[in-house]
């Protein structure tokens, strides 16, 4: 029973700061232009003592304690549970929102928060989320407020479940395994624990506790790592015209802060074609469009030359939809794909699609 409360307590610990820049606020490939964590913060990886703030400066934003670093890995340790410690990263970022990642070895989980109108809030959050959707415009949440302005102990507010959450101290010292740090202290009373979260000037979330009579669990940062990407296995089907059968293999794929996953499962599919396989897609063809829906059906827009470049006959063009079908429903966990062309129904000189009608993943001609 320990063990269910303490996970179920490490799934909602306070979403971790990770990377990102505001600079671009669209979707692509971002390297460049990172704005990088100071020297003082962060040396080969591992932060050591922390920068503190210039009391020349204006008063500190959120943007001094929550910054969003692009193509940053963040990693905690945990004490007192097993699911305390975590990996964060950001999947995507535009001028307001962050979308972060966070694995802590039981579950992933996605969080969408917004920094408006000196408010840091969390929008949307998504337990078991294994794939790599932009959901930077999705609001799912009754909008829990993580920091406000100004950053003064005077400053207090309430969450929706009507726990008290206020500034409790602006400039206490923070001991990590990552460095020493000169934190503003957060504090949440709820009815049975109390949490306090830690935020460093230009790191970000550097510690989470979570209190109760019984126990106490902490997640302390460890370690900060630049210029690195969030690396997923993905599981791709290709075809095989000599035995009309499919086959599968496992490849890593890369995907930096406000990469469009579609691009790179498109580029993963032609990257492991090899002389056993035959092409899934042309050289030609192209992902308009992929994401998970609603009703748990993969939705995927393919480029016409999906089908003027295919030339297969009908056996074999459905061995090809089939691998299709396998790795974008393997990849989001779910058992139909819907497949367009330029945003009709998929229709061929062999098969014609309905409006809505759906493939189904099988294994049946799959070659272990």
């Amino acid at each position: 029973m320990l063990k269910k409360i303490v996970l179920t307590i490490s799934v909602i610990l306070i979403v971790l700061l990770t990377a990102c820049t505001k600079k671009d606020t669209n979707q692509g490939n971002s390297n460049g232009d990172i704005t990088t964590i100071p020297s003082d913060v962060a040396e080969n990886g591992e932060p050591t003592n922390a920068a503190e703030p210039d009391t020349t400066d204006e008063t500190p934003t959120i943007n001094d304690y929550f910054p969003f670093y692009k193509n940053t890995r963040y990693i905690y340790e945990g004490d007192g549970s097993e699911y305390a410690g975590f990996v964060s990263y950001s999947d995507f970022t535009t001028e307001d929102r962050i979308q972060l990642r966070t694995n802590n070895g039981g579950t992933e989980t996605v969080k969408v928060l917004e920094y408006k109108n000196g408010e840091l809030t969390l929008l949307t959050s998504k337990d078991e989320c294994y794939y790599r959707d932009n959901l930077i415009n999705t609001v799912e949440n009754s909008g829990e407020i993580l920091l406000k302005e100004p950053l003064t102990v005077e400053t207090e507010w309430f969450l929706p479940n009507g726990s008290r959450r206020y500034i409790s101290n602006v400039n206490i010292e923070t001991k990590t395994p990552a460095g020493t740090f000169k934190a503003i202290e957060v504090t949440t009373e709820g009815t049975n624990e109390k949490r306090l979260d830690y935020y460093a000037y230009q790191v970000g979330l550097i510690e989470t506790q979570i209190v109760t009579s019984d126990f106490t669990v902490k997640s302390l940062l460890s370690k900060i790592e630049e210029e690195v990407p969030f690396v997923q296995t993905i599981k791709f089907y290709y075809p095989n015209s000599k035995d009309v059968s499919i086959y599968s293999e496992n490849k890593e794929v890369s995907f930096f802060t406000n990469d469009i996953t579609s691009v790179m499962v498109e580029q993963g599919i032609r990257e492991l074609t090899k002389d056993k396989y035959d092409p899934t897609i042309s050289s030609n063809t192209n992902i308009n469009s992929l994401f998970l829906n609603s009703d748990n059906v993969v939705y995927v827009d393919f480029s016409k030359d999906l089908v003027s470049d295919m030339k297969a006959g009908s056996s074999y063009e459905e061995i090809i939809l089939q691998c299709i079908t396998n790795t974008l429903g393997g990849y989001y966990g779910v058992n139909e794909v819907y497949i367009t062309v330029d945003g009709k129904p998929y229709e061929s000189g062999h098969i014609l699609m309905k409006e809505g009608e759906t493939f189904k993943v099988s294994m049946d001609k799959v070659i272990q």
